[in-house]
């Protein structure tokens, strides 16, 4: 598998933009320079994240989410290499 992550990233099954291969391995998430444990999806093209709000829960126990926009990077989490020139 190659180094390069897609520009857009999903944890939902459902998602035509889930990768579980790429998510097992790990991926790290710098939003404005902080980084983010709690992101569901993120858009590097389109400079956004979403991020659960909370412990709330829809009708399906799928957790709300909200969006927040920014400078995203992405990388892959263990390799120094990558924290230099995510994105």
């Amino acid at each position: 598998m190659t180094d390069t992550l897609p520009d857009r990233l999903s944890n939902d099954p459902k998602s035509p933009f889930h990768d579980e291969a790429l998510l097992e391995r790990g991926i790290g998430i710098r939003f404005n320079g902080t980084e983010k444990n709690n992101v569901e999806e993120y858009c590097i093209s389109e400079g956004w994240v979403r991020v659960a709000a909370g412990k709330a829960r829809d009708r399906f126990g799928n957790p709300l989410t909200i969006k927040l926009k920014g400078v995203v990077e992405a990388y892959l989490r263990g390799d120094p290499a990558d924290t230099e020139d995510a994105g």
